[in-house]
């Protein structure tokens, strides 16, 4: 398999679980690419897909978790044709002139759906199918694989010789509850406050590489006894699926802050969604039977669909398509520490001027926690 746009690792090192060898990987960003340096040593690692002539011979599946900037609601929201996203047309290119490799993996965010009305899922599916390929794709949640980490992604399958339905449409087990918010940990946004609060029961929301503010912005966790804590970067490492410290050799590249590993940890694939898509490639099984339509131009994308030969059809799935054994949120806070007193004011600022509605007894926790904190900073106030 080759890695485009590989980040840290996360689809490659999911996909080697079930056996498949990375034989060459390109990224852009310099931290990334000591990371990748450090954990698939013998790979060779290109810093630029623009520049890649071409993919090595033998290639049997080419992962890609193209940049979402610009289709992100976080991003630019520029749409598949901004600087960033639009790179995807490389992944094309590079395909083509290997006449095809037997799989392409896309992986994205849900937000792609819907953006331009589905004009970057046009682009993708028109591109795919003028190769001859046959396509699915399923949004999925990290939580189906056991971590407390409400991630949705959209992962696309293309093949022009096998049905990537065995793959992505062969398991579905149902969304399922995550117990009580007062006796278990709550993970939210204290970057938001005034339009949203990102709140998810025994996880944390979906880990992002930045945020409004600009700055690597880890979620808060709202404990059973009222306090507040942060996640420190090895319990977001493992949120992820990664090993602790994945992210380390980031910071030996000159230039590189601390603060970009959560940059790197919140733009990565989750590792064991990525093994769930290798182990069905190992062992794909049949489609489930489901309710299935056929889409008409103009309609919205569904959470999941196939296609091919310029028609599509919507498929009525889950994002839970497997329950593994759920990891509750207490057992990934070996790092964490208390939520700032300046981050806890800022956010208790902003909801004071919001018209949300929060959970009974939160505001309540949060302000008690700034007042052992230390109350408002000055800089706050």
């Amino acid at each position: 398999m080759v890695g485009l746009f590989a980040g840290i690792g996360g689809l490659e090192l999911g996909l080697a679980d079930h056996g498949w060898r990375t034989e060459l990987l390109c990224e852009i960003d310099s931290g990334a690419r000591a990371v990748l340096a450090a954990h698939f040593r013998d790979v060779p690692v290109h810093p630029d897909v623009t520049t890649l002539r071409g993919l090595p011979g033998g290639t049997e599946l080419v992962a890609a978790g193209f940049p979402c900037q610009d289709l992100s609601q976080a991003g630019r929201t520029a749409g598949i044709t901004g600087d960033r996203s639009g790179l995807v047309d490389e992944v094309f290119r590079l395909v083509r002139r290997r006449r095809g490799p037997r799989w392409l993996l896309i992986e994205n965010v849900p937000f792609m759906l819907q953006l331009g009305r589905g004009a970057a899922m046009r682009h993708i599916t028109g591109a795919l199918e003028e190769m001859g390929y046959t396509w699915a794709y399923r949004v999925v949640d990290a939580r189906a694989f056991g971590l407390p980490q409400r991630r949705q992604r959209v992962l696309m399958l293309a093949s022009r010789s096998e049905d990537p339905r065995s793959v992505l449409f062969a398991d579905d087990a149902g969304p399922r509850e995550y117990g009580d918010a007062a006796t278990h940990p709550c993970g939210f946004y204290w970057t938001e406050g005034i339009r949203g609060l990102g709140w998810a029961v025994d996880a944390v929301p979906t880990l992002k590489g930045g945020s409004t503010l600009g700055i690597a912005s880890p979620p808060a966790i709202r404990l059973p006894s009222g306090g507040l804590v942060t996640p420190g970067i090895n319990d977001g490492e493992r949120l992820q699926g990664f090993d602790p410290d994945w992210t380390l050799a980031a910071t030996e590249v000159p230039g590189v802050r601390h603060g970009h590993r959560w940059k790197l940890v919140g733009n990565a694939v989750s590792v064991r969604m990525a093994s769930w898509v290798g182990h069905r490639l190992t062992n794909p099984g049949e489609p489930l039977p489901m309710d299935e339509k056929q889409l008409v131009p103009g309609q919205r994308w569904p959470t999941a669909a196939w296609g091919r030969n310029g028609t599509a059809h919507s498929v009525a799935l889950s994002t839970w398509p497997v329950h593994e054994p759920y990891e509750g949120l207490a057992n990934f806070l070996d790092d964490a520490r208390p939520l700032s007193a300046r981050a806890t004011a800022g956010f208790l600022r902003r909801t004071r001027v919001s018209s949300l509605r929060f959970p009974p007894g939160f505001i309540a926790d949060v302000e008690a926690h700034l007042d052992q904190m230390g109350g408002f900073p000055q800089a706050a106030a």
